[in-house]
């Protein structure tokens, strides 16, 4: 039985290659088991903050009323026991792959232990209290099954990007009860693009996900909000100024995160900053516990109870600061649902002051703080489609959803346009990444000047003559001669139209008719950064060298630019489908 296996495997392989339904069938399967793995992490983190917290079985750690502090010592614990864990999987010294860097630069090719380890530093660090979310969990485990069976079945690029992108969206849908909302987050945050090949294979593992999270029982995390009154011309003034609000503050929450992980790292040794971090949130947790954990109960109380407008405002900063102490110090989590949470205080808060300024309510305030929920977490996470049909999901109010969809774009473009990163990407590039997207760039990082050089390059001596140029390389024979010093190294391109041209010297050196001595290409320099060094010499061709001087090859700038022709025609027909 074992022996038949690789061969069922190469049928089944063809068979998926060739058939949509099948593929189709395979992202069901995908986000079927991405639904259920987010339900067994939620569950794993929750009996954690229970146990720990001696909450009572109905309550989420947000929402306790108060903690007392002998207790609220479990959060330094639970950066000892991180501590731990990473220490027990220290191997691992690069950098771990998250879905939206495996589909950007990796090709939807994601690794068991790097999942293992993202999950397991994420579930400690919530379940122990720290005020991240679970979501990048969730959806580091939805992308590892979508590319695992990719790589069982050997797919093609496109459908291994594209099942990376239905198990996560599988598995914030399960989350989050919303369907769509898993469906657009794949689009937008995963795979980075809108697919026609991929929607229904996406949306069919987001509704996968999503039945599996609802047949064991699970409550959405956001559940039937109660929005006010429709909305009209005015109303989405006031809204898309709430979406401008949110996206200025979105920035300074992730340049924050960024700014206290720096500090923490240059003061403290990595084996005491969660320890750190954990117990600078116990005064947080001791003014409000809501400051604990992603928020999920905290945003619930504070949409639907009567809160003072001036503690709405205490628990925003208490929460943005729970926020940037637990990631700056070195716990594991994500800022979704912690966007969503600080989202509807910024629009309680902006409701209120304009109610104030003009004397009477001007914004319902539910409505103010569903918008403002929406238009944070596009500030930080991105996606302005999966925050709209987040919201649309919760609510049913079409009216609401316009609003929230304006406000998003305007949180959307202001982000992009004053920040250039969502909350995901901008960690990437501190870690030297340019990538701003989960676009899929890899190609181009595996199309190297070492992989399109021509080898076995012609050469000459740069003391040799003219004369002896000609005699060895007649007309014909070939078009370029590389030049060498004495030592053997790297001196320039000679080109044979010179050699022979009427007029030349035949007395003189090689030398004399040298070119392009400084211009040269390592072989590890990708075809963007090729195409740019043909851009800024204006040469023809460049020689590709290593690091002593040795040449190893040749490259033609119209070999480059076809071969990058190729490959985005190829893009483009994955992008639509085509085979």
């Amino acid at each position: 039985m074992l022996k038949r296996l690789p061969a069922l495997l190469r049928w089944l392989r063809r068979q998926v290659r060739a058939s949509e339904l099948l593929f189709l069938a395979l992202a069901i399967v995908v986000g079927m088991v991405g639904g259920l793995a987010t339900v067994l992490i939620g569950a794993t983190a929750r009996l954690l903050q229970h146990t720990l917290f001696a909450l009572p079985p109905e309550l989420r750690l947000s929402g306790a009323e108060r903690l007392s502090l002998p207790i609220l010592f479990a959060l330094p614990v639970g950066g000892a026991v991180l501590v731990a864990f990473n220490w027990a999987v220290r191997a691992r010294k690069r950098a771990l792959v998250d879905a939206v860097e495996a589909n950007a630069l990796h090709g939807g090719r994601m690794s068991g232990p790097d999942s293992a380890v993202v999950v397991g530093q994420t579930v400690i660090s919530n379940g122990f209290g720290a005020s991240v979310g679970l979501e990048a969990a969730y959806a580091q485990f939805g992308g590892l099954f979508g590319s695992w069976g990719a790589r069982l079945l050997n797919l093609r690029r496109a459908d291994a990007r594209t099942l990376v992108g239905a198990g996560a969206g599988s598995a914030i849908a399960a989350a989050f009860g919303a369907p769509l909302a898993g469906a657009f987050y794949a689009f937008e945050i995963v795979i980075g693009a809108y697919t026609p090949a991929a929607i229904a294979p996406v949306v069919a593992a987001a509704l996968a996900g999503a039945q599996v999270a609802q047949r064991l029982g699970v409550v959405p995390y956001v559940v039937s909000a109660q929005p006010g009154p429709a909305i009209h011309t005015t109303g989405y003034l006031a809204y898309g100024t709430l979406g401008a609000i949110c996206a200025m503050l979105g920035i300074v929450l992730m340049r924050s995160v960024a700014l206290v992980e720096t500090a923490s790292r240059r003061w403290l040794a990595g084996s005491v900053r969660p320890i750190v971090g954990g117990a600078l949130m116990i005064p947080l947790a001791l003014f409000t516990p809501q400051v604990l954990s992603a928020g999920h109960s905290a945003l619930h109380i504070d949409m639907t109870e009567a809160v003072p407008l001036a503690l709405i405002a205490l628990i925003l900063l208490a929460k943005s600061a729970g926020s940037i102490v637990s990631l700056g110090f070195g716990f594991r989590g994500g800022l979704f649902f912690a966007s969503l949470f600080l989202g509807t205080l910024i629009g309680h808060i902006y409701a209120g002051l304009l109610g104030l300024g003009f004397g009477h309510p001007v914004l319902n305030m539910g409505n103010a703080s569903l918008v403002g929920m929406a238009a944070m977490a596009v500030a930080v996470v991105g996606g302005p489609f999966t925050m709209t049909m987040l919201v649309l999901e919760a609510t049913g109010n079409f009216s609401l959803t316009g609003a929230v969809l304006a406000a998003s774009l305007v949180s959307s473009t202001l982000v992009r346009e004053l920040f250039g990163y969502s909350f995901s990407t901008w960690r990437l590039h501190l870690r030297g990444e340019t990538i701003t997207s989960a676009r899929d760039v890899g190609w181009m990082r595996t199309l190297t000047a070492g992989r399109m050089m021509r080898k076995g390059t012609a050469t000459i001596a740069g003391d040799a003559t003219i004369a002896e140029l000609r005699r060895r390389f007649p007309l014909g024979s070939t078009s370029r001669v590389v030049v060498l010093d004495p030592a053997g190294h790297y001196a320039g391109i000679a080109t044979l139209a010179l050699a022979f041209a009427e007029g030349a010297d035949e007395a003189a050196s090689v030398a004399t008719i040298c070119r392009a001595s400084d211009a040269t290409l390592s072989p590890d320099q990708d075809i963007a950064q090729v195409l740019a060094r043909f851009d800024e010499i204006g040469s023809d061709e460049l020689a590709v060298i290593d690091d002593a001087g040795d040449v190893l090859g040749l490259v033609t700038e119209s070999y480059v630019r076809r071969r990058y022709a190729e490959e985005l025609d190829k893009a483009q027909r994955d992008l639509f489908g085509e085979r």
